[in-house]
């Protein structure tokens, strides 16, 4: 059992224990009179890309279900098709809202990740998508989970790579001073990635040896030049209010890496529904 799936266990059994103390999560009384074995059904009422099931399987066999088949995380997914069935003697509607929630939060991020990726690449066929750290609190494993499943995650945290914000720069002063006292501080193993605004800074970030540049809030007309400049030599990555509708005005210029928290902050859940069928 993976990491990600034994933190997903924790959460909702924590989320049970929580509830259960502010009397909140109490089982339905048709619980109590309605004995027999249940099949529950999830539907999907949109179109998309699939993901959750990787967790949500887990879950429910952990719950008790059995006879638990789900579609393949990254599957395309259309309405009426059918992404999880389960079986069991435990309440399935008191997982229902849960397992809906999941599968639609994780589902519409990776549905916009992977629109983004298709449309950047059909203009440049190597650039990757990444998400950001702008993600929900306390969900961010399982929503840099979903945009895996159509992209690249990017960061997890600030300890995963050295990022050298505007604001670092601000406040220490000297962009290649900087950079140097940070190479000499930290292992050969870590990447190190500069945040520039300017032509100038890129140019000075790279002579400085940053081993990757991120292009912030910069228009693409503004990131040609640079890319003109360092690309082969320096990864480049352009951020900064990318939608789906501009991605690939910033694909064009020849970035190596576009990130976006647009995945994740302003994705649509897909929509799914559950029916429940007495066997």
């Amino acid at each position: 059992m993976g990491t990600l799936t034994i933190i997903f266990l924790f959460l909702c059994q924590l989320s049970i224990i929580i509830f259960s103390i502010f009397n909140y999560f109490k089982p339905n009384f048709l619980t109590y009179i309605i004995k027999f074995l249940r099949k529950g059904i999830v539907k999907c009422k949109d179109s998309g890309i699939s993901a959750g099931n990787r967790f949500v399987i887990p879950f429910l066999n952990y719950l008790g279900f059995s006879n638990i088949n789900g579609e393949k995380d990254g599957s395309e997914v259309n309405k009426g098709d059918v992404v999880l069935i389960f079986e069991g003697n435990a309440d399935v509607l008191t997982v229902e809202r849960l397992i809906l929630n999941f599968l639609g939060k994780l589902s519409g991020i990776a549905t916009i990740t992977n629109l983004m990726v298709k449309r950047a690449r059909e203009v440049n066929p190597n650039v990757r998508i990444s998400g950001t750290r702008k993600t929900t609190p306390g969900f961010r494993l399982f929503e840099k989970y979903a945009i895996e499943v159509g992209g690249d995650p990017h960061r997890y945290n600030l300890s995963d790579a050295v990022l050298i914000k505007d604001n670092h720069i601000a406040l220490y002063g000297n962009i290649e001073e900087l950079i140097k006292r940070v190479k000499s501080s930290v292992s050969f193993t870590k990447i190190i990635e500069v945040e520039v605004s300017s032509y100038e800074d890129a140019i000075r970030a790279y002579k400085a040896g940053a081993d990757a540049i991120l292009l912030d809030n910069m228009k693409p007309y503004e990131i040609l030049p640079i890319v003109n400049e360092l690309k082969g030599k320096v990864i480049l990555e352009a951020s900064g209010g990318i939608t789906p509708d501009n991605v690939v005005d910033y694909a064009r210029t020849g970035v190596d890496i576009i990130s976006s928290g647009y995945t994740t902050h302003s994705s649509r859940s897909l929509d799914f529904s559950l029916d429940v069928e007495k066997i």
